[in-house]
């Protein structure tokens, strides 16, 4: 299998500049995510897999990819289509390739991956493996702005799975993620009563000095220790330099590492705002919606890592670690239901979301071959479970 994936690293960047040049921004459904499914679906379907279709209306449409309805696959591998860019983007830096590195819009989150499941796909049926067979894709359209409309698609999809792999890119340093921080959104809103600040300062009560207090309460509910944070990221407010405000607003953001985190901070967020400290104020909070819960590391996640663990080091000699990261990903949606979860699975890279966005060309065929790899030995683990004792 590895000898055949070596000859195809040519082909993986190919597919992966025709992939990079189409913009596929989350918004951009008929001619971009959309565009990429039909160019992904057209490829699965040649391997002769079944892809299945679901349509949406404002987004890109959801594909799910599996060997037919006949075989029940226990490994979920989910992937996105969509970017953060804005459509005109690839025109303005396409695919480059420099000093080593692939550049372009959403090279490594995550057309690099989607190119790599591909190829693990490619190359397990050209050796015949039955772990072929055993794995069921998802390529989600909405990722980048939380999974909305593909969050009980994914739960659906998950549970009747052993595992989730989930290809977001690895860290910059080869790591992949065992853990990610849940998280919450918040508004908070200020009502004061304007005054001119220079004739009749006395009458007003300034909604920004209200908020101003708010913002140091909340963020003094933040414990890195504890993998706690609450950051006010959007504040507005006042008409004019030369009025007393009356009103303001702000945006919070909340993560956490612990599902039983996120009461405790709701009630210290809901005691915080539920007096004003500025007399004549008025303070409305709304939201507290938890987005995507915490991906918690938990034994199954190290019995995971222990298979990737030892078929990075004794087949492909790469040393696996693993880290945290407070960013979200739809791993946190199967680790939830207790699927045993990994993330960060795909190619090593940096800078996702940036102009300088990146792929390390040289962990691209590796990390290919890690995920066919993996899917061979998760494959045999459960096989094996299934045969009755002796």
């Amino acid at each position: 299998m590895n000898d055949y994936l070596e000859k195809q690293q040519e082909n993986m960047l190919y597919l992966l500049e025709q992939l990079v040049n189409i913009d596929s921004g989350t918004s951009d459904k008929a001619g971009g995510v959309d565009r990429i499914g039909a160019l992904m679906a057209t490829l699965y379907r040649a391997l002769g897999l079944k892809v299945n279709v679901f349509p949406e209306a404002d987004y890109g449409n959801h594909l799910v990819v599996r060997a037919s309805q006949q075989h029940k696959p226990t490994i979920l591998i989910i992937t996105h289509m969509d970017t953060v860019f804005e459509k005109g983007t690839a025109k303005l830096r396409p695919f480059l390739v420099k000093d080593n590195r692939a550049y372009g819009p959403g090279v490594i989150d995550m057309k690099a991956s989607l190119v790599a499941v591909y190829f693990a796909m490619k190359a397990l049926k050209e050796i015949k493996s039955k772990a072929f067979y055993d794995v069921e894709i998802l390529l989600t359209s909405d990722e980048e702005i939380g999974s909305v409309t593909s969050k009980s698609l994914i739960e659906s999809h998950a549970k009747d799975k052993k595992f989730a792999l989930v290809m977001e890119p690895a860290r910059k340093n080869g790591a992949i993620v065992s853990a990610r921080r849940g998280k919450a959104h918040y508004t908070l809103e200020v009502f004061g009563k304007a005054a001119h600040s220079g004739i009749e300062p006395e009458k007003g009560r300034s909604a920004i000095e209200e908020l101003a207090h708010k913002i140091i309460q909340l963020h003094d509910i933040t414990d890195e220790e504890k993998g706690i944070h609450v950051n006010v990221g959007i504040i507005e407010g006042g008409s004019s330099v030369n009025t007393i405000s009356d009103h303001a607003s702000a945006e919070i953001d909340v993560r956490f590492r612990k599902q039983e985190q996120a009461d405790q901070i709701e009630q210290k967020i809901e005691d915080i705002t539920s007096h004003a400290d500025i007399e004549g104020t008025k303070v409305r909070l709304e939201g507290g919606e938890i987005n995507r819960p915490p991906m918690e590391k938990t034994a199954k996640t190290e019995s995971l890592l222990r298979i990737i663990r030892k078929v990075g080091g004794d087949e492909l000699h790469i040393k696996i670690t693993d880290t945290e990261t407070g960013g979200g990903s739809d791993a946190s949606f199967t680790a939830a239901i207790g699927i045993p979860t990994v993330d960060g699975l795909g190619p090593v890279g940096g800078n996702a979301h940036r102009e300088d966005e990146y792929l390390e060309i040289d962990s691209f065929l590796p990390r290919t071959i890690l995920l066919a790899e993996v899917i061979k030995q998760l494959h045999r683990k459960i096989n094996q479970t299934k045969k009755p004792q002796s």
